[in-house]
C-alpha cells in the first residue's frame, strides 16, 4: 500500500510517501512544497494544491493520512494555515475518499509508545523504521514521514473524515 503523509502549514508543507508491506516500509519520496512570504495568499494556497496535486498524480497513493493542527498562540497565523489545510484536504479528496487525521499525540504514541516523545525521538523512529542513513530533512519532511508511518502502524484503528 502507498500512503502519503502530509504536515499541513501556509509557508511549509511537508510530504512523505512511504509504501507499506508486509515485513517493513519502504520510503518513496519525501520533502517539502514552499511557498514563498512575498506572494499573494491566494497564489500561495494555489502552489499547495499543484503541488499536493502532482504528489499524488506521481504516486497515486492508496491512502493519505494528515496531522492535524495544533496551535499555542498566534491566531492569524491559525487562521491561514487552517486555509492551507482546507486545500490539502480539498485536493485529496479529488483523488480519494480514502483520507485519515491524527493528532501530535496518536503519531508520538504510535512511533515511540510514548505521548509525551520529544522531536528529536520522532526523528529517530522515523530513521529506523524507513532504514534511512540519517534524519530526513527539513524537519517537516521528517514530520509527513511519520504520519505515513503512523498510519501504516494504525490504519484498522484509524477514523477517516467521515467522508466514506
Amino acid at each position: 500500500m502507498v500512503i502519503l503523509g502530509i504536515d499541513p502549514g501556509l509557508a511549509t508543507v511537508g510530504y512523505g510517501i512511504i509504501l507499506a508491506e508486509r515485513g517493513g516500509y519502504k520510503p518513496l519520496d519525501y520533502g517539502v512544497i514552499l511557498t514563498p512570504k512575498d506572494a499573494r495568499f491566494p497564489e500561495r494556497l494555489q502552489m499547495i494544491e499543484r503541488g499536493i496535486s502532482t504528489l499524488i498524480d506521481k504516486y497515486k497513493p492508496n491512502e493519505i493520512a494528515l496531522e492535524e493542527l495544533f496551535f499555542n498562540n498566534n491566531q492569524k497565523t491559525a487562521i491561514n494555515v487552517a486555509q492551507a489545510r482546507g486545500v490539502i484536504v480539498n485536493t485529496c479528496f479529488h483523488y480519494t475518499d480514502k483520507l485519515f487525521e491524527y493528532t501530535p499525540l496518536q503519531i508520538k504514541q504510535a512511533l515511540t509508545g510514548y505521548g509525551r516523545a520529544d522531536k528529536r525521538q520522532i526523528q529517530s523512529m522515523v530513521t529506523s523504521f524507513l532504514s534511512l542513513k540519517k534524519i530526513p530533512r527539513p524537519d517537516d519532511a521528517a514530520d509527513a514521514l511519520a504520519v505515513a508511518l503512523t498510519h501504516a502502524n494504525t490504519a484498522r484503528f484509524s477514523s477517516s473524515f467521515g467522508i466514506k
